[in-house]
């Protein structure tokens, strides 16, 4: 790189337009969509999509909603025309759609292009040609005058094409190539010769395509260009304004949420970003950002992943993990901060309120995506997210203080090991830790009586493999159980107590209800918490406290011996 760029490259100049409106529009309604992933993604593929997968791929853009689709460029194979053709024949253009076709201004690619639509009920027919100085003087070396007739004349041919074709429903779209690169003047100059060529009117508009053929510039000197257009168009009433922005820049979604701000009627792009060099506008994206500011965008997206998986087979590009609203990850958090926000969002979200959950812009569900991999563990992970996972796939609600202990049992985890857990793998590491390691006391029955006005217990346990029917009385089942335990020289003192119902789940078997014990030492520091799950409330607490028991027969000695 140049350590003085500012020797090769220059910025794009300021657009001179006074008191310009659009930094103070909002966005109210969505824009005619247009998907030219069938063309313009298509082009820019390393192997183009055979027939079969342009089909599958208009069917599936048909079912999202999209009423206009260009489908092609007839002129530049046999493969392009023969599946405009095949479109029509078989007729698997639904009545609400419209095909586009895109053409060159030269009189061979116009007619070629107009006889593939043979038979079409309505088709928009898309010409172009480059107006920017650069093209002019370099590659076509042609006046001003030269180029307006290259666009003029092509459009007179179309005109006189589609009248022989009366059962078509015609409608012009003109795009001065590389607009951006146009000085803005010549630009309009061009547009309005087109608009009068076609004899274009409120009933028989034309569309004025405005591209970001390559991004030159920062998306607010687009929204200038555009608002400059819109203001100063002839026969603005008569004019579809369109926009075709690419990301060359990486801010074709910008460019065209604020050229929308600016005027304009139209958005041309793709699903996900495909298209050439960087992409085109990402309309996914664009229709969702939308959504998320409460207006329906006229495309559904709530299948989204099979959305996503159908694109790919159809143009073997894959999806970013970290591409919004559809990447595998972008609604997964591994921080425990964001867990823990989260969790809390979650838990405070009411189904009818307006949504928010912190760090999700969109809720999940609307687009057809799971809860189930929004919260991953690994080494960065906290309390939050595990407790998330536990409550949300398996019904256990933890105690604050449990959520914490258990969080350092994972987080020893995955130091060691790396990596990350998913969560039947916290699970397993939950069970491992609570419920299924071999302890010294294990439970085995237990039996309640009446003993007065105060609560009896006679509790088999095995203790170091030998049975033991032990007896207590207290004023509960759980004080009475902590007296017979303390019998056989267990010390310890019950620090808090808490019960939940659980629910369905196949790794806790027939387990219906789930308790907690947070027991301590009588004698040194430290405190652990046991599990217990049963059918029973009652066997859960005691399976609990005995769990406990095994934990702390575990810990080291506060002195650290």
């Amino acid at each position: 790189m140049l350590s003085h760029p500012a020797t090769k490259y220059r910025p794009f100049p300021a657009i001179a337009l006074a008191e310009r409106n659009w930094p103070s529009q909002t966005i109210t309604r969505p824009p005619v969509w247009l998907s030219t992933d069938l063309r313009d993604g298509n082009q820019a593929l390393f192997e183009p999509m055979n027939i079969e997968r342009k089909l599958r791929m208009f069917h599936r853009l048909c079912e999202i909603g999209f009423k206009q689709i260009e489908v092609a460029f007839p002129s530049a194979s046999s493969t392009e025309f023969d599946f405009v053709r095949r479109l029509i024949t078989e007729q698997h253009i639904p009545a609400e759609v419209t095909i586009q076709v895109l053409t060159p201004a030269r009189e061979a690619f116009i007619r070629r292009t107009m006889e593939s639509l043979r038979g079409a009920k309505s088709a928009v027919v898309h010409l172009y040609n480059a107006t920017s100085k650069p093209f002019r003087d370099f590659v076509f070396n042609m006046s001003k005058a030269e180029v307006i007739e290259i666009a003029v004349s092509g459009v007179a041919l179309i005109k006189s094409l589609a009248e022989e074709q009366p059962e078509t429903q015609w409608l012009l779209e003109y795009s001065p190539e590389t607009f951006t690169a146009t000085e803005l003047d010549f630009a309009l100059e061009i547009c309005d010769a087109v608009t009068a060529t076609w004899g274009a009117t409120p009933d028989n508009k034309v569309i004025l395509n405005l591209p970001t053929t390559v991004e030159i510039a920062t998306p607010n000197i687009y929204a200038d260009q555009i608002e400059w257009m819109h203001r100063r168009l002839a026969r603005r009433d008569s004019i579809i304004l369109s926009l075709h922005p690419h990301n060359d820049r990486g801010t074709a979604v910008a460019a065209a949420e604020l050229g929308l701000m600016a005027g304009a009627d139209r958005v041309e792009g793709c699903l996900f970003g495909n298209g050439e060099r960087t992409g085109n506008v990402d309309l996914v994206i664009l229709a969702l950002n939308l959504y998320t500011q409460g207006i329906a965008p006229g495309l559904d997206f709530s299948n989204i992943n099979a959305i996503a998986r159908e694109m790919e087979h159809c143009t073997q590009l894959p999806i970013h993990p970290r591409h919004p609203y559809v990447g595998d990850l972008v609604f997964t958090a591994f921080s425990g901060s964001h867990q823990d926000a989260i969790k809390k969002g979650f838990a405070a979200q009411q189904p009818d309120s307006v949504w928010s959950v912190p760090y999700l812009p969109v809720d999940p569900a609307d687009l057809g995506r799971s809860y189930d991999s929004i919260i991953r563990i690994n080494s960065q992970s906290g309390k939050g997210g595990i407790a998330y996972l536990l409550e949300t796939e398996y019904g256990i609600v933890m105690p604050r203080r449990l959520q914490v202990e258990f969080s350092g049992v994972v987080q020893q985890h995955t130091d060691k090991h790396g990596g990350e857990l998913t969560a039947p793998d916290i699970w397993r590491l939950f069970s491992q830790t609570y419920l299924e390691f071999a302890p010294r006391v294990r439970y085995q029955e237990h039996h309640l009586y009446e003993q007065g006005e105060a609560q009896g217990i006679k509790l088999g346990v095995e203790i170091n493999g030998c049975y033991h029917l032990l007896d207590g009385i207290g004023n509960g089942p759980i004080d009475a159980t902590v007296h017979a335990l303390q019998r056989m020289n267990f010390h310890f003192q019950v620090r808090s107590y808490e019960e939940r119902s659980l629910g369905a789940s196949s790794e806790a078997g027939d387990a219906t209800a789930c308790a907690f014990m947070e027991l301590t030492p009588t004698k040194d520091g430290g405190e652990c918490y046991g599990v217990g799950l049963d059918t029973n409330i009652v066997t859960a607490s005691i399976k609990a406290l005995i769990s406990g028991i095994n934990r702390l027969e575990k810990m080291p000695a506060a002195d650290g011996k």
